[in-house]
């Protein structure tokens, strides 16, 4: 079991910019050197190494070889986006807790603006398997496929397009007091109405912010955290996995308006021994703002159904009974897959958010979002 045996100790970032002039190579060896620095650590102390991309990052053999780690015990790297930012770190607590690996550095680094773009359309490839079936429909990208989800949700339970911009407008309040964030200005539900539209109905400011940047957290035991530089977060429980038709196999889907969060949920909660109730925030994955009203209701925080207006009610907001994505999340510090998220929980934790910190941090969730697959974990102080 998991519980409280493995703990986060060090995180490093890069500075986000819409064009680092820099290879990802050197975006993921600054921000692990960033993060050993924050844990006291050196490339020796390190002997564990893990990544995860869609083919646009460097691979872990490399940036070994430039932070002049001599001798590795374990690495992986998982062939995904999303739903990699909470995996990474599970896999990284399992291999140290088999004893594979005493510390790991787990790192994501893209130039997710100036370079390879996780949305355009080039990037869907050859009318391959299920894609041969969507791609003559103009199919192509993300925000075509998840604004279907959307707009199911939308049909079936009487969201609303406000009750996204909601979403939108929580979050950039949480970003103005974020110094990484590349949206700080207050937004207003008149400026989310009249923003164009991507696919209805996401528009542009229902997407994440794309960035170039990276970012790296380091996993040991909980023994050796207690000799670090920084308080230990704990990884206190965690899943990751899919539903039927994981991938683009829409017609294996049982129910359009199911994210992952509906099979991973009950089982973090399980792993954890916790609920909804007991987190003091949360940190859900938002490449799009529907997606957190979604997971909203597929971890248990509402009823199905009940997220959009959970959300309006400012409950998620500053000042809310839920303080979620208190860094303004990837609509408006950046996409980096995630790892970001994962951070800035850390950082709650340990009481590092200055003025954005949640009063009483003890316990937050923590997600990745991949459409049917995902993973999730809760992290303790």
């Amino acid at each position: 079991m998991l519980r409280d045996k493995c703990a986060i100790v060090g995180l490093g970032y890069t500075p986000f910019s819409s064009k680092s002039g820099v290879t990802t190579e050197m975006l993921a060896v600054e921000a692990c050197r960033n993060a050993m620095a924050d844990a006291g650590l050196k490339p020796s102390d390190v002997d564990g190494l893990l990544t995860y991309h869609m083919g646009d990052s460097a691979p872990v053999q490399v940036v070994a070889s430039s932070l002049g780690i001599r001798e590795l015990r374990w690495y992986n790297e998982i062939a995904q986006g999303g739903p990699g930012n909470c995996a990474v770190i599970l896999e990284a607590a399992m291999a140290v807790m088999a004893g594979l690996a005493e510390t790991v550095i787990c790192y994501r680094a893209m130039n997710g603006r100036s370079g390879q773009r996780a949305g355009e359309t080039g990037a869907a490839g050859k009318a391959a398997g299920e894609m041969q079936f969507l791609m003559p429909y103009g199919i192509l990208g993300v925000p075509v496929w998840y604004s279907m989800w959307a707009r199911h949700h939308m049909a079936t339970y009487g969201t609303t397009k406000e009750h996204y911009g909601q979403v939108a407008i929580a979050q950039r309040q949480w970003a103005i007091d974020n110094e990484r964030s590349f949206n700080r200005e207050p937004l207003t539900m008149e400026e989310y109405l009249a923003a164009p539209l991507i696919s209805d109905p996401l528009s542009r400011l229902d997407c994440c912010r794309e960035i170039d940047g990276g970012c790296a957290i380091i996993v040991t035991s909980a023994e050796r955290a207690k000799n670090l530089a920084q308080s230990p977060v704990y990884i206190r429980g965690g899943a990751y996995g899919m539903g039927p038709g994981g991938g683009r196999n829409y017609e294996k889907w049982e129910d359009y308006s199911q994210l992952f969060s509906h099979y991973v949920g009950p089982r973090v909660w399980q792993s954890a021994g916790l609920g909804p109730s007991d987190m003091n925030f949360a940190q859900i994955y938002d490449a799009y703002s529907f997606v957190v009203v979604h997971q909203l209701e597929d971890f248990g925080f509402c009823a199905k159904g009940e997220g959009g207006p959970m959300v309006a009610s400012g409950v998620t907001a500053p000042g809310g009974s839920l303080p979620l994505n208190t860094g303004g999340g990837m609509l408006n510090e950046g996409y980096l897959n995630g790892l970001n998220v994962v951070a800035e929980a850390v950082t709650q934790l340990r009481g590092q958010a200055g003025v954005r910190q949640v009063a009483g941090a003890e316990v937050g969730l923590v997600s990745g979002f991949g459409g049917p697959q995902g993973s999730a974990m809760v992290l303790r102080k």
